[in-house]
This record gives structure tokens, sequence and C-alpha cells, in this order.
């Protein structure tokens, strides 16, 4: 069995594209069930039915694992059945009948507009350090792109004549997304005054990068988003991703149609976006609660 799931992986890799990320959470979570499998004396896909398969997210559950992972482990097991289809290893899905447990929509935090404007001003500009850290947080909210496409711009990825980034995304996906006036400015700073000085006689085709010479990685600029956020006293948890979702609402606040924000966020699937209706929807909610005189 464990041969068909190195040939499921090669699939994934080579057909699909996807990141090495997803690839290795479809791994991990395919040899977790064959790995359950085989210590029920089952060697052979054949020999697997449904039953099989419920119990084994049952015992997942008795491990203490949340819905959210078992929802997560059960795709990862229908797509590994799906590709022993296509290959015709298998003549039947014993997972056809098996339903993804339905879970709680969750609502991603958001900063508020003051919020937002005392964080991008919190680095000190006067240090090559901090200078950068404004730039990173300005490119952050301005595109709304992931943290990991973040630390992964290259030099070449500006194009600061018609202010645009090309970013490579999930499965190695490439999208143009829009930059403002402002993060270009902040960018072209960056770029003219720290990046020489952090770099020193180095080279590195990283668009931003640390005193050492190495790039900026996600946990790196996590640590220094975190102290920022304390700086200016934000109570409320804060990542890279509260950026994401703050440029993701306040856009659809102000009137962009959702297809739009999609195509900037890079989500293959509009349900993806649509998180950010559910916001704009409990907002709303807040403010007639707190306004209506017979709330």
């Amino acid at each position: 069995m464990n041969q068909h799931v190195d040939s499921f992986i090669s699939y994934l890799t080579v057909v699909r594209g996807l990141s090495k990320n997803t690839l290795e959470s479809y791994g991990r979570d395919v040899l977790k069930f064959v790995s359950y499998l085989e210590g029920k004396g089952i060697a052979n896909l054949d020999n697997v039915d449904y039953k099989h398969i419920l119990d084994f997210l049952s015992s997942l559950k008795e491990q203490g694992l949340n819905i959210r992972s078992i929802a997560r482990i059960l795709v990862s097991i229908k797509q590994f059945y799906k590709f022993l289809l296509i290959e015709k290893i298998i003549e039947k899905d014993p997972t056809f009948l098996i339903r993804t447990p339905k879970m709680k929509t969750f609502i991603p935090g958001v900063l508020s507009l003051d919020d937002i404007e005392n964080l991008l001003t919190s680095p000190d500009e006067n240090s090559f350090e901090g200078n950068r850290d404004k730039a990173m947080l300005e490119v952050l909210y301005a595109t709304g792109i992931r943290v990991s496409e973040l630390v992964e711009l290259e030099l070449n990825s500006v194009n600061f004549e018609l202010g645009y980034l090309l970013v490579y995304g999930k499965g190695g996906k490439e999208r143009l997304v829009p930059v403002g006036e402002k993060a270009i400015k902040k960018l072209n700073e960056y770029l003219n005054i720290s990046r020489p000085k952090l770099l020193k006689s180095r080279k590195s085709i990283y668009l931003f990068v640390t005193r050492r010479g190495s790039k900026m990685t996600r946990q790196g600029f996590w640590k220094l988003m975190k102290n920022y956020a304390n700086k200016i006293g934000v109570n409320k948890k804060i990542s890279p991703h509260t950026l994401r979702h703050s440029f993701a609402t306040h856009l659809l606040e102000r009137g962009a149609d959702l297809r739009t924000i999609q195509i900037m966020l890079g989500h293959s699937d509009i349900s993806t976006t649509q998180i950010y209706t559910h916001i704009e929807r409990e907002r709303l909610k807040e403010v007639h609660k707190k306004y209506h005189p017979r709330s």
C-alpha cells in the first residue's frame, strides 16, 4: 500500500502541481490511514469498505483530534481513492457515501482602520530594519498577499512603473496584484536606502533581506509583527494573516466585488472568499445592536 501512496504523491506533484506543504499534508494523512489498516491486518485496498474508514475517523476523534483536522484527513483519503480509481487500482470508492463533517464557520480577526494606521507607522524608519519592516507591512496590507508569498518576492517581482507585483501562490500559480502608491513609495525608499546597507557587499535575489544577508523568513516576520502589535497596544491576537483579512474586509466594506477580491487573494474557489461576507454581516449586526433604539 505504501507504493500506492508514493504513486499518489507523485501524481499530485506532476499532474496537480501542489505546493510542498500541501503534498506533505496529503502524504502524512494517507500514511496514517494506511498504518491504521495495516494494524487491523488489512493489506489489500480492495478489502477496505466504508466501515473501516468510519472506524478510522472514530479512532482519530478518540485520540483527541478536532473536527477540522479529521475533516482534512478525510479529504486526503477521498483524494487518494479518487487517484486509485483513475489508475484502475480499485473498482469502487468506499469513501463515496461518507460526507465531510460540517464545521463552524471561522470568522478571522480584522483590524480597524485606526489599528492599521498605528501598526503601519510603528516601525522606526530611521533604522535600516525599521525601514524594511515599514515597507513589508505596507506591501502586505496594500496587496493582501500571504506572508509566504511576501518573503518569496524577488527583486524582479515588482513593476514600479505599472504598480504591480508578480506573485507565486499555492501550487506555483502566478498572479498579478496591484500595489498602491504609498506601498510603492516605501518599497523604493527601502530599495534605495536600507537594502544595500543590510546586504553590504553581498548579493541576493530576494526583495526583503535581513542584516545577515539572508531572505526574511515567515517566522522572523511574524515575530517582528507581534512586537509591533504589542508596541501599539493591540490586545487581540494578530499575525501577518490578520493584514490579509483586513485588506479583503476593508475592500468589501468600500464596495469591491467578491470576484475581484478572489483574484487578488489568489483563491481558486470563490467559496473561500465568501468568508468575508460573513465578517461584513457580523459588523452590520454589531452596528445595528449598538445604535438602533430598540435593539
